[in-house]
């Protein structure tokens, strides 16, 4: 049975419903599995039409601080959801709401949402932090699982200058600084793949973000800042990584990865 995953920073869960997102769960091209990022907001405060719908079950964590980031995973009720982790069992990570895990048949499925480094980068380090224990805990699972291990979300950097519009102009801009960009580096020298990337090498002006501000999205002035990374025994699943710029929503678009 062939399987579509999507991953998208909805900047909001209530806020997105009513502009596009509940149409998505609905809509016949539908993903099976879809993870969600920067939900900002408790269960409960869920729209309501989510929570009572019988076709997906819904895994949720949520941060300490009201209103701040917290992802979730909507699964296809026919799914066979092994077991599943909130959060990697460090508690200063784990208050924010920012990582599921979740074992499926094939393959364990990990949505995180890396922090922001901020502008004046107060939060760089604390980000880098974070990321490496991500990394750590996804090597410590493949060891223990033998199986493929896919990390999406919202990673928050742009890893080349391909995957932002204004590469220059940012260079001293968190989310493209040279040692963030080498956390992506060490995740590839540890064995994962950015599949978009690996399928699409050369493909310019291909962004899941856009500021709000200046007609960006409309002008595709954007970053490329959500992903899907995986170990190399994902190619067992023949994976198919495509963008999807035309689902609104949010600032953010959906990623979509199919598995055979």
């Amino acid at each position: 049975m062939s399987i579509k995953i999507w991953t998208w920073n909805v900047n909001g869960i209530r806020a997105a419903y009513p502009k596009g997102l509940g149409e998505v769960l609905i809509n016949k091209n539908s993903p099976d599995i879809l993870c969600l990022q920067e939900v900002k907001a408790a269960y409960s405060e869920y729209p309501k039409p989510l929570t009572e719908q019988k076709n997906y079950q819904i895994l949720h964590a949520e941060s300490k601080d009201k209103g701040h980031s917290g992802v979730a995973i909507f699964y296809r009720s026919d799914l066979d959801l092994k077991w599943h982790h909130l959060g990697m069992g460090i508690k200063k990570f784990d208050q924010e709401g920012r990582i599921i895990i979740a074992c499926f048949e094939k393959y364990i499925l990990i949505n995180t949402y890396i922090p922001n480094g901020r502008r004046d980068h107060s939060r760089v380090d604390f980000k880098l932090e974070f990321s490496r224990a991500l990394l750590q805990k996804a090597l410590e699972l493949k060891q223990e699982y033998k199986l493929p291990i896919i990390i999406c979300g919202d990673i928050n950097t742009a890893h080349h200058a391909i995957d932002l519009k204004n590469p220059v102009a940012n260079k001293n801009s968190t989310g493209f600084l040279p040692h963030e960009r080498k956390f992506l580096d060490e995740m590839q020298e540890a064995g994962f793949i950015d599949l978009f990337r690996y399928q699409h090498p050369k493909l310019v002006d291909a962004y899941t973000w856009w500021t709000f501000r200046g007609n960006c999205r409309e002008r595709n002035i954007g970053w490329r800042i959500d992903y899907f990374w995986s170990t190399p025994d994902i190619f067992d699943l023949n994976p198919k990584c495509t963008l999807l710029p035309k689902i609104m929503g949010s600032d953010h678009c959906p990623v979509e990865l199919k598995l055979a």
